[in-house]
């Protein structure tokens, strides 16, 4: 797993894709410090290691990217449990406010450079 707080070239993302899933890379943002973990197997992981350095849960969305398809609308998904938490409002596996799914957009769309 790896933090990404600057930026990360696509076919450097394409190499993390193969060494997981093949096509798609699990990231998990914090949208707050505007950071994504990548690699590895779960969110939750993922989830965890922002955690451990400082992030707030409230903070920390889930989200599948598929290198292969960027840069279209479809190579960024929203789906993951860890964004399961009605606590927060989020009553499903996506992420139901527009605005946060607006912000995870930009962000990906900063640290990711075709």
């Amino acid at each position: 797993m790896r933090i990404v707080k600057d930026k990360i070239l696509l076919k450097e993302l394409k190499g993390v894709a193969l060494e997981t899933f093949g096509e798609l890379v699990k990231a998990t943002v914090d949208v707050a410090k505007e950071i994504m973990v990548i690699g590895g197997e779960l969110h939750s992981d993922q989830e965890a290691v922002l955690l451990s350095s400082g992030s707030s849960q409230k903070d920390i969305w889930g989200i599948n990217l598929y290198p292969d398809k960027y840069p279209q609308d479809s190579w960024l998904e929203f789906d993951s449990i860890i964004n399961l938490r009605p606590s927060f409002g989020n009553k499903t596996r996506g992420i139901d406010n527009p605005e946060i799914r607006k912000k995870i957009i930009e962000i990906v769309n900063k640290l990711v450079v075709g």
